[in-house]
């Protein structure tokens, strides 16, 4: 009688453990970009949510990102955090992108036990387990669904602001430095959307 019992606790005991474990894949988008701000997003996926269709976000049309990421945040915990142009002028887009990261993951409302970020850095945040991995958004369905939803969440920002800016084709070029947002530059100038800092802005 005494050896079920033993065992019975001992199953018991991993599978909390296994409860335990609160994973969160993090990633950005927008570093490139010329103007606005840089998201981040933060996912905890949950059982529901598929993983084998969850790829990175650059790979992915337009269309397919919108499907998915309404999927993940209908089947996830989720949470965007920004650094606006302001900010990444007044110090770098490195640092920027990392305090994007960290208001996201701030914003969970559940802790992650272990935070997995795509890239080789690490923003500065106490109390949490935190890994960086090189093309962790190619490797690691959390971080692959956090670079889907940042990135459909910040073009549909992006094209908002081109309705009012159509001059500068936001809406297709979402300020990267193609040739035709470069002549619509030279030609109208530059707003307060634009990162001054960024070349060639700040010539």
């Amino acid at each position: 009688m005494g050896r079920p019992k033993k065992n019975k606790k001992k199953s018991s005991r991993v599978k909390n453990s296994n409860l335990k474990k609160i994973i969160a894949g993090v990633d950005e988008v927008g570093r490139g970009s010329l103007i606005g701000p840089v998201y981040a997003a933060a996912v905890i996926l949950n059982k529901s949510c598929n993983r084998k269709i969850l790829k990175d976000s650059k790979i992915l049309s337009k269309n397919r990102r919108e499907i998915l990421s309404k999927h993940i945040k209908k089947n996830s915990i989720w949470a965007i955090g920004k650094s606006s142009a302001k900010e990444i002028d007044k110090g770098n887009i490195l640092q920027a992108s990392l305090l994007a990261m960290k208001r996201a993951i701030n914003k969970l409302n559940k802790k992650p036990t272990r935070i997995l970020i795509d890239g080789d850095k690490l923003p500065k945040l106490k109390d949490f387990k935190m890994k960086a991995i090189i093309k962790g958004d190619q490797k690691i369905p959390e971080i692959s669904a956090a670079s889907i939803i940042a990135k459909v969440s910040r073009d549909k920002y992006v094209i908002s602001l081109a309705r009012k800016y159509f001059k500068y084709s936001w809406d297709r070029n979402f300020g990267y430095a193609t040739k035709e947002h470069l002549r619509a530059i030279k030609k109208y100038g530059i707003n307060k959307h634009f990162r001054k800092s960024f070349a060639p802005i700040k010539k």
